[in-house]
Order: C-alpha cells, then structure tokens, then sequence
C-alpha cells in the first residue's frame, strides 16, 4: 500500500519526571487526555489507513473505551512490553498484513504537524527510512563523568530527533528482530536501522513537535492550546 501508511504509537511508559501518579500520557490538556490530542491528529489523515495504540497491559480496556468514546475508528490497542522498542515491535505485529509503510510516533507528542508527517513518509518512500528532527539550538559539549567537558561537537552537525520516524515495514521489523536477538536496547527506532547499515534520512521539522515529559511541558503546552496554535 504506497498510498497509505499505517502507525504505531507508543505510549506503555509511566514516565518519572511529571512526578504525578497518573502516567503522562493520559494527564488532561485542555479538557483531553494528551494521547487523545495525538491519536485524533493520525485519525484525521486520509493517508493514515490504521493506528496500533500500544499502552501498559493494565491500561488496554480504558484506551479502547476511550477510542471508542472519541470515534475514533482506526484505533486498535494492544499491549505493550517492558521496553519501548519492544512495544513498537508489538505495534509492528498487531499491523495488517498489507501495510508496507509505518510511521512510529511517541503518544505525548501531540502537536506534530501533519505536514511533516507527509513529508517524514514521503522521504523514507524515496530512501528506505526518514525521521523528523530540529537543529540543535545550544551548543552541546560532552561531559565526563567527573563533570569535566571533554569535547565540544560542531553545531551544525547535530540535531534534535523527534517522531514520528518512518520506515518500509520489513526494514523495520528486521532491525527490532536483530535487536531482540542481540540484547540490544536502542535510544529509538532509527538507531536499531543504523545498525543494520540502513541510511536514515533527516527531515526538518519545527520546535513545537515536544514530547511532553515534564510539568514545565504541561503547562507550554497548555498555553499552546489556549492560543489556539495546537488546533493549526
């Protein structure tokens, strides 16, 4: 299926660092839970044929009410793994046999615009995989253990990734396989490509694609809806 894609979203994680007791992912924003805002941006694109949820085994019958409740029809929950990457190896799975493109993305990632989803898709149909990225604003220096910078990298070769991060199916199911088999945990779903020697493209995104991990995010993000710009 060249004209469609098929998603995976990740959203099995509790995350430490909103220091609340309800996971991150279901925290409201603006009236919603924030894995809602993000699920409805995927269930509004024509391009985008089905949606695998992937969340904690415990949190599987609230999701699918709450799918259902939001009519959102291309939504199917599965149960996730210890790890994100075997999540996304769960969501891989649980995709229909004819989805040939997959767009993995994080679930508290809510304002990616969708844009730059057509875009991170149509450059991983030309070259294998693509994923959306920022450059990196500050300077970044390497630091060791002792707190001494060690190494200043050059700016303008680093960048931030974000998701979503698109690949040819097989490719991708081949490198989560190879991880697995391998005791590998990789930082995201492109790394476990690089290491099949795959290239991985970079296409540029904007700033406001954040992952919302700590309260500082929340209320940004908050103030984002309220302007109205997380509705563009």
């Amino acid at each position: 299926m060249n004209n469609a894609f098929g998603v995976v979203i990740v959203a099995a994680g509790k995350g430490t660092r909103m220091g609340t007791a309800e996971s991150k992912q279901y925290l409201p924003l603006q009236g919603k839970p924030i894995l809602i805002h993000t699920l409805e941006t995927f269930e509004r694109m024509t391009e985008a044929s089905e949606i695998v949820l992937v969340v904690g085994a415990h949190d599987v019958e609230r999701c699918r009410t709450a799918a259902a409740s939001g009519g959102l029809t291309k939504v199917r929950v599965v149960a996730g793994g210890a790890e994100r990457q075997h999540s996304v190896l769960a969501g891989l799975k649980a995709l229909s046999p004819g989805i040939e493109w997959v767009l993995v993305h994080d679930g508290v990632r809510p304002f990616v615009k969708p844009e730059h989803v057509l875009a991170c898709w149509q450059e991983a149909m030309r070259s294998g995989a693509a994923v959306l990225a920022v450059p990196v604003k500050d300077t970044i220096k390497v630091v060791d253990d002792s707190g001494i910078i060690r190494d200043t990298p050059e700016r303008r070769t680093l960048w931030a990734i974000q998701t979503p991060q698109a690949f040819r199916r097989p490719l991708l199911t081949e490198a989560h396989e190879a991880a697995l088999r391998d005791g590998v945990l990789g930082t995201d779903d492109a790394m476990l490509v690089e290491r099949l020697g795959a290239k991985v493209r970079v296409v540029e995104a904007d700033y406001t694609n954040i992952k919302i991990t700590t309260p500082d995010d929340l209320a940004w993000a908050d103030w984002y809806v309220t302007r109205g710009a997380g509705q563009e």
